[in-house]
């Protein structure tokens, strides 16, 4: 019989699936963005070109979605839990529930609309056509890369929550990455802990049984890694400087994650009305619970399209770190997911 692969390979092998999928959609849209002139950029992105890396993005979004439930139960399995073949029998997630949306819950498309409004400030500020453009590129392939990336982390956690085994996870960092990501590699959090990241963040999950694992390079391992060009560029001259004399690098760097809020029920959530329609699994949810719906009008970058949409007036969809951070416990999480449609 094959031995089963360590979890630290797994771990790999799934960042390197998350990363591989991102380069495939990258080059999509660099193709893609090749057509483009400053003069269309924005018309484009409003029309079919748009609509063509849109696709792109959630089709991204969807195929780091599908991995997660495999890559979960095959964590749990090599660690010595339950089967792959009893797994199958744990809630299933829904790809589709994970898709459409930006990393702050906000619409995937008004997201990707942001790189023309960019070229246009370049334009404004005097820049030449061609610098404004590659400008514009580089904040559309970092824009996709950061959604589909934390797509594959968010659904990563809502199949870890779905295993009945998985206690918690720890974060997997992979060079070159920044000094906020480098002070937090190995650390380990409950499954249903927030995940800590940045825009072109491209750190993954190790799910665990137990409460360590020794196998991921630490802060100071990965520092150590570095040249000192690369320390310098990672944590500043300074930084990399007091590092080197000893200094305490989680000290060094103050790591923060910033998210988007909305104020609910009078408290702060983080929530979307991405997926939230009464054509949506969620929204079918909450239309047998007796929701009301408003109409309202769709939004295709930031722009009303019609008013033949409906969206819940009493529900809104929460984000699957929220109900990790307001669940009581599993089977409270559970319930949250498959109400906010994302597992069956």
């Amino acid at each position: 019989m094959a031995t089963p692969p360590e979890p630290p390979d797994l771990a790999a092998a799934h960042y390197d699936q998350v990363a591989a999928t991102i380069r495939a959609i990258v080059e999509q849209i660099q193709e893609v963005w090749r057509t483009l002139t400053a003069e269309s950029v924005e018309d484009a992105l409003l029309g079919e070109v748009g609509a063509q890396i849109a696709a792109a993005a959630v089709a991204g979004q969807l195929s780091v979605a599908e991995a997660a439930h495999a890559y979960v139960a095959a964590q749990m399995a090599a660690q010595g839990g339950m089967a792959l073949a009893q797994a199958v029998l744990l809630p299933p997630l829904i790809p589709s529930a994970f898709t459409g949306f930006a990393p702050g819950g906000g619409p995937l498309e008004s997201l990707l609309f942001l790189p023309a409004i960019g070229v246009r400030r370049r334009l404004a500020a005097g820049l030449p056509q061609e610098e404004a453009m590659i400008g514009g590129l580089v904040d559309m392939t970092m824009y996709a890369a950061t959604a589909i990336a934390d797509t594959a982390r968010t659904a990563d956690q809502v199949a870890m929550a779905a295993h009945p085994q998985c206690v918690a996870y720890m974060r997997v960092v992979r060079l070159p990455a920044c000094s906020r990501c480098i002070i937090l590699s190995g650390q380990m959090y409950t499954r249903s802990e927030g995940f800590l990241r940045h825009p072109n963040c491209d750190c993954q999950t190790l799910p665990l049984r137990e409460h360590e694992w020794p196998g991921v390079d630490s802060p100071q391992q990965l520092f150590d890694q570095l040249d000192k060009e690369q320390q310098q560029r990672a944590f500043g001259v300074a930084g990399a400087r007091a590092i080197r004399a000893g200094g305490d690098i989680g000290q060094v760097v103050n790591a923060r994650r910033g998210m988007d809020t909305v104020h609910i029920y009078g408290r702060t959530l983080h929530a979307t009305h991405e997926g939230a329609t009464r054509r949506s699994v969620y929204g079918r949810s909450r239309d047998r619970a007796g929701d009301d719906f408003a109409r309202f009008a769709g939004q295709r970058y930031g722009q009303a399209t019609s008013m033949r949409y409906f969206r819940s007036t009493r529900s809104p969809r929460l984000m699957p770190e929220e109900i990790f951070r307001l669940a009581d416990d599993r089977d409270h999480e559970l319930r949250l997911l498959r109400r906010n449609g994302y597992i069956v």
